[in-house]
């Protein structure tokens, strides 16, 4: 009948470890957005005006690959 109690008492501390470890995750910010990664993969990928490169640096590359 000991071992019953030995069992609750280890069972309700590792069930408040883990209540404690979910309330630091939420805490953290870990849960803040949760559909915007999920979908991030199906977005085309867009290059800003500044990282688009201009014409000169194009033609610059089709001539080192074609060499």
């Amino acid at each position: 009948m000991s071992v019953i109690y030995v069992l609750l008492a280890i069972s309700i501390s590792v069930a408040l470890v883990f209540f404690a470890a979910f309330v630091m995750s939420v805490k953290s910010g870990q849960y803040d957005d949760a559909y915007t990664p999920s979908v991030r993969m199906l977005f085309e990928d867009e290059l800003l005006p500044d990282d688009q490169p201009n014409e000169e640096e194009e033609i610059k590359q089709t001539k080192s690959t074609n060499q």
